[in-house]
């Protein structure tokens, strides 16, 4: 079992997508994938259709209680644990718990014989939920704007995950993904420039198709499923192989 954290403490990177996406064409490879929600937003949660969650089926009680990872939520081939607004309330009790941020790590190490990715949408925060999803990561997939705020967001990526090393010094990077790139505008092809130079293992740009990523996300599908084949589609499927080839994972989808 791999565990990747899709991290970004700045808020509109395209964590989200590319979990769900991501998640989903592993999976549809036939790979038994494992999502899960640690955002209180519960954007993924939402963007998959899932409603009436309870706080007990969230990653709370591991948080703060030290429990097991609640029964998953089955979806589009996917197992989730979601996510509720009141999963705010653990960054608050992890305070001061002697080995909180490590009970999801833990946790994952139960049920490692019976999932081959984990995916954990972490909050855009440097709070303990963000440290808990870290330190429960083999490697992160840190998406980046091609946008001055994906620049300015650097610094602080590079201090957060200095500082999770300091607890986990095997954390690294498996690949940073330039998000919403459109190659027609100047400031973004400067920006990626930039990203070629400071950041690797960089990742491809994905291209910014607003129309199918938010129409997907209405309908609470993932791309693979409401516009197989698209432009879309073989964004994610191209991302997939490179995240397959940098981690070894194996990944047979999509055309080379």
């Amino acid at each position: 079992m791999q565990t990747f954290t899709v991290f970004n403490h700045a808020g509109g990177a395209g964590k989200t997508s590319l979990t769900l996406n991501l998640g989903h064409e592993l999976a549809a490879s036939g790979l038994r994938v494992l999502l899960i929600d640690l955002d209180p937003q519960a954007s993924l949660t939402g963007w998959l259709g899932v409603t009436g969650v309870t706080p007990e089926q969230t990653a709370h009680p591991v948080a703060v209680e030290g429990r097991p990872l609640p029964a998953p939520v089955p979806v589009h081939g996917l197992h989730l644990i979601p996510s509720h607004m009141t999963l705010a309330l653990a960054e608050r009790l992890m305070m001061g718990a002697v080995g909180a941020q490590g009970r999801l790590n833990r946790a994952l190490g139960m049920v490692q014989d019976h999932y081959d990715v984990v995916l954990i949408d972490s909050p855009p925060s440097l709070g303990q939920l963000a440290i808990l999803g870290a330190l429960a990561a083999d490697q992160m997939i840190v998406p980046v704007p091609t946008r001055q705020k994906g620049l300015d967001a650097l610094p602080g990526l590079q201090v957060a995950l200095r500082e999770y090393r300091e607890v986990r010094p095997d954390l690294d990077v498996a690949l940073y993904v330039p998000t919403f790139y459109d190659a027609r505008r100047l400031h973004d092809r400067e920006v990626l420039s930039d990203l070629r130079a400071a950041l690797s293992p960089l990742a491809e740009p994905m291209p910014q198709r607003e129309a199918v990523w938010l129409d997907s996300t209405a309908q609470g599908a993932p791309v693979g499923l409401y516009a197989p084949g698209s432009p879309v589609h073989r964004d994610i499927q191209r991302l997939t192989r490179e995240l397959a080839q940098v981690t070894g994972l194996v990944y047979a989808g999509g055309v080379a």
